[in-house]
């Protein structure tokens, strides 16, 4: 039984800017498949490839597939429903399969806006994917379908949702195939190499409200790091693999797992580097182990801080939070780590003077990069229902942290956007000339310089941050800019949130922070009862301190 699976063909400015990212969730479902025995599969890349309906047609139509399946971001949602319409056009005896954290929430408004899809899979797919597959294969399917854990469907013009799949417990039973891609595609510009998205851990044992990772794994389970650096062993040797992003939320909240990690790499001495999206609090906690992070090949550290908005001008009682940050940057440069702070700006409160006052900082704290992405409150999210008619778009297309989804109540999205490109110019320039030119360490120059590479290519190909598409070209365009929200989108349906949602204590609108901004730490002390991640699971904490090895 052949199955396609096909990775929708959407574009935003963001992540982009640094090349073509390997996506990690077919490598994981496809290792996942072939070990339960379905090893006739192939994957479709039309985003890498920038494939056309008419691509997808002739795919279709030759490989006659039995299985179609897509996956989506938020922001991807309408070209995965498109997809799958082209596919039941094609092959309509294919059953169509869509996957996904927007599906599993949004489930309801998928189906009744593309009744052409067959199946959804809701929260982690491996384990709902093998049975769905299998039922199909034993002709099973629509008959018996009542009783696959963890999917939706329309029967009779009703929705249909079953009750959910476990968690897979063992997350080292997943063992990632990522020979079904084809590596000279997804090349990092920085370092001109390919760039791999492996995770250590799924899930994450904090609720915080404007997050959905915790709600959509349910439960924190952490990956043995001997058997994630076997992984990247295998795409360092087997791939030509030449750098990595860890994909977690945060892989340093379990410390030490995370020093297990890094020692296995030391000791495998594979020449990779690599890079992690964290918390200052975990850094500040880890001064003295930054050396060690750093020989283990960790270059790259991209750091949340909270939303510009909530800083103020007077920075009243941030200063201790501005402080952490300017100190925590400080620590990595010292270590050779290339440090990238973000801000989320684009909230109600935001003005001109925060968004200035982000820019003064952010010369203050002196970090390698910055990066201002636009709040995107995801229609999933404890603190979107919060907002309430706050939120005016529901374009989910444009939910891509580059348009500006809230308007603020001192200026218009056009000003918002040029005052954040206003930042990005007046950074960029100064480390352009006056920055990564005279860095001494050469990896960390090189490095630098690849960035810059990267960020000037996607500027002059007029690609960063959607620009071309906003006819943005500078201060004098801004009455000319046009975001062109569909207006016709609206949110038809109540979100039927069958997950756990976040405790009121975290879910003040105040609290907004981008990813990696909270401060809550796991104890590495002796727990005294049973610690239970959210969900349900039973990962422990470690009962011993892990030291690295000298």
């Amino acid at each position: 039984m052949r199955i396609l699976m096909v990775h929708p063909n959407y574009h935003s400015g963001g992540a982009e800017v640094a090349g073509k990212w390997s996506p990690a969730w077919v490598a994981y479902l496809a290792g996942y498949l072939k070990t339960g025995g379905y090893s006739d599969l192939r994957f479709v890349d039309a985003m890498t490839d920038d494939l056309t309906e008419e691509d997808l047609r002739r795919i279709f139509r030759e490989e006659k597939p039995a299985v179609i399946g897509a996956t989506a971001v938020t922001p991807a949602i309408y070209k995965a429903e498109r997809l799958l319409q082209i596919a039941k056009e094609e092959c309509p005896d294919a059953v169509t399969v869509l996957g996904g954290i927007h599906a599993t929430f949004m489930f309801q408004q998928v189906l009744l806006e593309a009744p052409w899809i067959d199946v959804i899979v809701r929260g982690e797919g491996e384990a709902v994917t093998l049975n769905l597959v299998r039922a199909i294969d034993e002709g099973r399917w629509p008959a018996e379908r009542e009783s696959i854990r963890g999917i939706a469907y329309l029967q009779d013009d009703k929705i249909v949702s079953t009750p959910a799949e476990p968690s897979i417990r063992d997350v080292d039973s997943i063992v990632a195939d990522w020979s079904v891609l084809d590596w000279k595609k997804y090349i990092y510009i920085p370092m001109g190499v390919p760039v791999a998205t492996p995770n250590m851990a799924r899930g994450c044992p904090f609720t915080c409200s404007f997050c959905s990772q915790w709600k959509f794994w349910r439960d924190y389970r952490v990956r043995d790091p001997k058997k994630v650096v076997d992984e990247i062993e295998v795409l360092v040797r087997e791939h030509g693999v030449g750098f990595f992003i860890l994909a977690d939320e945060e892989p340093t909240i379990n410390r030490n797992k995370f020093i297990e990690f890094c020692q296995e790499l030391i000791d495998r001495d594979l020449g990779i580097l690599w890079g992690i999206n964290t918390r200052v609090t975990d850094i500040l906690r880890d001064e003295e182990l930054l050396p060690f992070y750093r020989k283990a090949g960790l270059v790259h550290i991209s750091l949340g801080t909270e939303a510009a908005a909530q800083l103020k001008l007077d920075l009243f009682n941030k200063e201790t939070t501005v402080a952490q940050n300017k100190r925590a940057i400080d620590l990595l440069r010292q270590n050779g780590i290339v440090t990238e702070a973000q801000f989320i700006v684009g909230l109600e409160n935001e003005t001109a003077e925060t968004l200035e006052e982000t820019y003064k900082m952010v010369m203050d704290w002196k970090p390698d990069m910055a990066n201002w992405s636009m709040f995107t409150p995801w229609p999933f999210s404890d603190l979107f229902h919060e907002l309430g008619d706050k939120v005016e778009v529901f374009d989910f297309e444009k939910y891509n942290f580059v348009t500006p989804i809230m308007k603020p109540n001192a200026m218009d999205r056009a000003e918002l956007l040029d005052r954040v490109m206003s930042n990005y110019r007046r950074f960029y320039m100064y480390k352009s000339f006056l920055g990564y030119p005279w860095v001494r360490e050469p990896t960390r120059r090189k490095y630098l310089l690849g960035c810059l590479k990267a960020f000037l290519l996607s500027a002059f190909q007029r690609k960063f941050y959607d620009l071309g598409k906003f006819n943005y070209w500078g201060p004098q365009s801004k009455k000319w800019v046009k975001f062109d929200f569909d207006k016709s989108r609206k949110m038809d349906v109540t979100v039927e949130d069958t997950w756990k949602s976040a405790p009121k204590h975290k879910r003040p609108a105040a609290a907004m922070k981008a990813c990696g901004g909270g401060d809550e730490q796991l104890d590495d002390a002796p727990q005294p009862t049973k610690v239970m991640a959210c969900g349900g699971g039973d990962q422990q904490l470690p009962e011993n301190t892990v030291t690295p090895r000298a």
